[in-house]
C-alpha cells in the first residue's frame, strides 16, 4: 500500500478524519489518563499518554498576526483521539462545520456547551462510532475527534467530559513531537519483517486519522530544494509508525522532517483474522515551491 503526501511551503490546514472500522479491544481504565494543555490554547483534556503534536504557522499580512493551527493525536487500544486547532475565524469555522460534516455523513447533530462557549456534536454512521465536537472560543476554532468505538464507550464518554475552556487550565504541556506511544513500541523498535504483511494480506487496511505533513526547512527553501522523499514503514499492531526505510531522499534536511512527520501518524492498525496486525506503507512525501 502506498500513501501519497504533499507538503508546500505554505501549509494549506486540511483537517480531513477518515472514518473508522476499526476493532473494539479491552482497555486501560480512564482513571489511568492524564489531563494536557498547550501553551497559547485555551483547552486542556484527558488523554491515555502523551500525544504527538505538530504547530503550523503561516505569515499574514504586515498588519496581523501569524496564523496558528495544531493537530494532536493518541492511539490505544484501537482508538483514536484527535484535536484540531485554529485561530484564524473561530467563529467562520464553526458556521461551517456542518457543509464540512455533512461529507462525513453523521447520522445525527446535536447542540452541546462547554464553559459557557456553545458547540456541536456530530456522531457518525461507522460501524463502531465515532463522535466530533467543534467549538469556537475567543481566539480558536476546536475540532475534538474519537473514531474507533461506539458513543457509549466509557472511554469516549470521559474523553469528550474531560474538555475544559478555562484560563486556568492547569495540565501536562504538550510540545511538538511524536508523543509517548500508548504500548511500549517506538520508532527505535524493529519489527521482525516475517511477522509483517501486506495490504493484500489483511482482512481490512489500515485507516488514517491524523496525517501531519513534514516542514519544509528554511535552508531548502533558499536552495530551491524539490522533489520526493518515499518511506518505507511498518503500521504496527500498536499504533506506531516503525522500520522506518529511506527509499529516495532530498537533502536539506528535508528527509529529516519527512520521517518526523512519519512518526506523528495516527491510525487504526490492519486487522487479519479479527486482530490487530501490522503492515508494510509506503509513504511519499513531495516537496514544491510554489
Amino acid at each position: 500500500m502506498m500513501i501519497r503526501m504533499k507538503c508546500f511551503l505554505f501549509l494549506s490546514c486540511t483537517l480531513l478524519l477518515v472514518t473508522i472500522d476499526a476493532l473494539a479491544q479491552s482497555a486501560r481504565p480512564p482513571s489511568d489518563w492524564r489531563r494536557y494543555i498547550v501553551r497559547d490554547e485555551e483547552f486542556s483534556i484527558i488523554l491515555p499518554t502523551v500525544p504527538a503534536m505538530t504547530t503550523y504557522k503561516q505569515s499574514r499580512s504586515p498588519y496581523q498576526n501569524e496564523r496558528t493551527w495544531r493537530q494532536l493525536g493518541v492511539y490505544a487500544d484501537g482508538v483514536v483521539y484527535a484535536i484540531f486547532t485554529d485561530d484564524e475565524d473561530p467563529q467562520g469555522g464553526l458556521k461551517n462545520a456542518d457543509r464540512r460534516m455533512m461529507s462525513r455523513q453523521p447520522v445525527s447533530e446535536m447542540g452541546v456547551s462547554c464553559d459557557g462557549f456553545a458547540g456541536k456534536l456530530y456522531t457518525f454512521t461507522d460501524p463502531v462510532g465515532g463522535l466530533i465536537e467543534v467549538f469556537a472560543t475567543k481566539k480558536h476554532f476546536y475540532e475534538i475527534q474519537a473514531f474507533g468505538a461506539s458513543a457509549d464507550d466509557p472511554r469516549l464518554k470521559q474523553f469528550f467530559a474531560s474538555l475544559r475552556f478555562r484560563k486556568d487550565n492547569e495540565g501536562i504541556e504538550v510540545t511538538d513531537g511524536p508523543g509517548t506511544p500508548f504500548e511500549p513500541v517506538d520508532g527505535s523498535v524493529t519489527i521482525p519483517s516475517d511477522s509483517v504483511i501486506t495490504g493484500k494480506q489483511v482482512d481490512r487496511k489500515i485507516k488514517l486519522v491524523m496525517k501531519p505533513e513534514p516542514s519544509y526547512t528554511e535552508a531548502a527553501r533558499q536552495s530551491q530544494i524539490t522533489g520526493t522523499v518515499i518511506l518505507k514503514v511498518v503500521f504496527s499492531a500498536n499504533g506506531s509508525v516503525v522500520n522506518i526505510e529511506v527509499k529516495a531522499s532530498l537533502p536539506q534536511g528535508l528527509t529529516e522532517q519527512s520521517i518526523e512527520a512519519a512518526k506523528r501518524i495516527k491510525f487504526i492498525p490492519a486487522v487479519k483474522d479479527g486482530k490487530f496486525v501490522p503492515m508494510w506503507i509506503q509513504l511519499e512525501y513531495n516537496f514544491n515551491l510554489y
